[in-house]
Formats: structure tokens, C-alpha cells, sequence
């Protein structure tokens, strides 16, 4: 693996696969690239919350409480906030990127042209009966396609993502992804990567990742 994409190398089932591109982008988040640990906690903790969050119906003093912390939380963080290539949500390598928009993927394997690891959605993307909500399948494919086509190649974007949904995504059951360029052609990037529930294939998608230009954002 290139020395320019540290985060490529699999040495362990946490590895946050394929962004250090982002940095040759002009994103910087200061000491959370070298020390990650203490953010990545943040939004560990953050993405627990969302799932109780989602799974609670609490009583009205209750609610009270929390609403009295969520604004705690935002006095806290208000004093802080910095433009966007200096934020480290979505741009540390970890799993997930430190963020909590998508579920966070803890790869097994990444390597330039593949990819394969778990995925587990919480309770916070029910769409309903037990099923992940179908737009929060697109959005997990996009994160994999997204690394991979940027694996030690010069960062992409999403030009095109067409999904099938083949049967119902399970939610708090840990899942299988997998993903793998095709091809290249030009500036132009072909993956594809599938969903799997053990033996059940819950869903497949394919996708087409422009390289940028210089300059280009």
C-alpha cells in the first residue's frame, strides 16, 4: 500500500479505509488527525444516543431533562464551531469517519481493488417493521463505493449510484458489506458492492466515481 494512505493498510478490524485523500483536499482537524481517540469517543457516544433516542418513548419529565441537556451540549459546542476543513467530523480516519450520519463501517479487509467488513444499523435508521429505512441503504454504499474508488488514487466524486433493494435490511443484527473496483476508464471509476443478512442478499449496488481535477472541490 502507498505511504500516502496510511489509513488503506488493514492492521486491525477497525481500520477507517481510504480517506487520507481528503487531506491532499486542504482538510486539516488539527490534532484530532494524529489523536483521534477523544472525538471518536464523542461521537461513539453520540451514536448511542441517537439509537435510544430513536427507541424511547419517554414521560414528559423525562423529556424535559433531556431537552435541558441537548441544550447544555449545544451552549458547550457553540463556542467552537469552525469552517468546514476544519472540522474532523467526517474526515478522521476511524471507523464511521467520526461522524454519525451513516452507520459506521468496521472494515476486515481494504485493499485498492476490494473491500469487506460489518455493518450494523441501529434503532436511529428504522424505516419500520424491523427494516432499515431504505434511504439509509444508498447512503452506507455511497461511504464504501466512495473510500474504495479513492484507495490509493487521486479523490473522486459520486457521479452516479443505482441500488436494488433485494430484501429487507434487518436492523441490530450485524450485516456483511462488500465492495470491489471494476474498472477504469479515464477520469471515470466502476465499483460495485453488496449487502448481505448471513446467506440472504439484502441489497447490491453499483457505482460511477469521477476523478476531480486540480482545484476542483
Amino acid at each position: 500500500m502507498s505511504q500516502n494512505h496510511p489509513d488503506a493498510a488493514v492492521e486491525s478490524p477497525d481500520i477507517g479505509g481510504g480517506w487520507s485523500s481528503v487531506r491532499r483536499r486542504g482538510f486539516d482537524a488539527g490534532i484530532h488527525d494524529e489523536q483521534p481517540g477523544s472525538y471518536e469517543g464523542m461521537i461513539a457516544v453520540a451514536r448511542v444516543m441517537l439509537d435510544d433516542l430513536a427507541g424511547a418513548n419517554p414521560p414528559l419529565d423525562v423529556l424535559e431533562k433531556v431537552a435541558a441537556h441537548f441544550a447544555d451540549v449545544r451552549s458547550l459546542l457553540a463556542d467552537h464551531q469552525v469552517s468546514e476543513r476544519r472540522r474532523p467530523f467526517g474526515h478522521l480516519d476511524v471507523p464511521g469517519r467520526a461522524q454519525c450520519m451513516s452507520p459506521a463501517l468496521r472494515m476486515h479487509r481494504w485493499e485498492r481493488d476490494g473491500a469487506d467488513g460489518v455493518v450494523t444499523f441501529g434503532k436511529y435508521y428504522l424505516g419500520g417493521n424491523g427494516a432499515a429505512h431504505g434511504g439509509t441503504i444508498p447512503l452506507m454504499f455511497d461511504e464504501v463505493l466512495g473510500r474504495l474508488a479513492s484507495t490509493d488514487r487521486p479523490p473522486c466524486r459520486t457521479a452516479y449510484l443505482h441500488v436494488d433493494f433485494r430484501s429487507i435490511t434487518p436492523i441490530d443484527v450485524e450485516l456483511t458489506v462488500t465492495g470491489r473496483f471494476e474498472r477504469e476508464e479515464g477520469r471515470k471509476r466502476y465499483l460495485r458492492a453488496e449487502l448481505r443478512h448471513g446467506d440472504v442478499l439484502c441489497a447490491e449496488a453499483e457505482g460511477l466515481f469521477v476523478e476531480l481535477k486540480p482545484g476542483q472541490p
